[in-house]
């Protein structure tokens, strides 16, 4: 794996290893500190963050490495100076680029003309890091994944897309209920039927309410993303009806847990008794992106070095 662009470029095998060193990073942080010396990244972002640029950051130290963070919201990346000219600047001086961009086509190029690993770190098409952070989540809680269903509520937005590949790739089933304005992207279902792990497992699209029911997970995220505040009044008005409530999570049958990737709007798409409830999980989502992005980034810049030491831990485990 040279980018980590999107969860569609994965192979199941690609997506355990993930998760599995994600689970062992977390448990035991101090085998790892030194496996990412000398290392730096740049984190090239066009969009304000707080739990990306800051667990990223804090990530590459943790392992060895630094980072240093480009802040380029002023103006677009490639006006100044063409995506070319910075992608072979920055792999000179960089063993990583972390870019989050208004446009996926921004990180794909990036990626094209940069001989250093390019990770999205969150573009309008997609939020794989998220996704990661978000089916860990639910690992930890569950063990198994497979025959679990989680309902994605709201707008069909970028997170909503990767979810869909991580859902298929854990054998979970999605349905997205969403406005018909507001569908997930056009080749969700040929994306999800592709990296699908399970026979059994399913996606689907409904604009109807009905949809939650079963559901063992809800998540739901903000419905005015950074570059549509102008459509604000109209999505709110649009949306209002699928907002996450007491009464909406009642309606899946079960006692389902809560999900939000942040920030989030509070009594908007989400009221405060719900995101505030024993169900929620949003700072455990949060607490994640740590963990696995650490994961991603020892998966990228030194994987022998991390094959090494997995190997080395299941033989010590068959040895207990």
């Amino acid at each position: 794996m040279k980018d980590f662009l999107s969860l569609k470029d994965l192979t199941v095998d690609l997506w355990k290893q993930l998760l599995h060193a994600s689970a062992e990073v977390k448990v035991r942080p101090s085998n790892f500190r030194q496996m990412l010396v000398g290392k730096s990244s740049v984190l090239l972002f066009e969009k304000s963050s707080l739990r990306t640029r800051l667990t990223f950051e804090l990530g590459m130290k943790q392992l060895g490495g630094d980072a240093v963070y480009l802040d380029h919201q002023e103006s677009r990346l490639g006006g100044r100076e063409s995506l070319t000219d910075m992608a072979r600047n920055l792999e000179r001086w960089f063993d990583c680029i972390v870019a989050r961009t208004f446009s996926h086509e921004t990180a794909v190029k990036l990626a094209e003309h940069a001989s250093v690993p390019v990770i999205n770190g969150l573009s309008d098409a997609e939020h794989p890091c998220q996704a990661l952070a978000d089916v860990f989540t639910l690992q930890e809680k569950w063990g198994e994944l497979q025959a679990k269903t989680l309902v994605f509520i709201g707008d069909g937005n970028n997170v909503c897309t990767s979810l869909i590949h991580a859902a298929a790739l854990s054998g979970m089933s999605l349905v997205a209920v969403t406005p018909s304005s507001h569908q997930p992207h056009s080749k969700a279902a040929e994306d999800f039927q592709r990296l699908s792990t399970s026979a059994t497992a399913s996606y689907r699209w409904t604009d109807s309410l009905d949809g939650l029911q079963g559901a063992d997970v809800v998540y739901t995220d903000t419905w005015v993303s950074m570059g549509q505040e102008e459509e604000t009044r109209e999505r709110v008005q649009v949306l209002q009806s699928y907002q996450v409530t007491p009464e909406l999570m009642a309606s899946t049958g079960r006692n389902s847990y809560f999900m939000h990737c942040l920030p989030a709007h509070r009594n908007q798409e989400v009221t405060d008794s719900v995101i505030d409830s024993p169900q929620s999980l949003v700072f455990e989502q949060a607490e994640n992106r740590l963990h696995v992005q650490k994961a991603l980034l020892l998966l990228l810049l030194a994987p022998q070095e991390l094959g090494r030491y997995m190997l080395l831990e299941k033989f010590a485990g068959w040895k207990g």
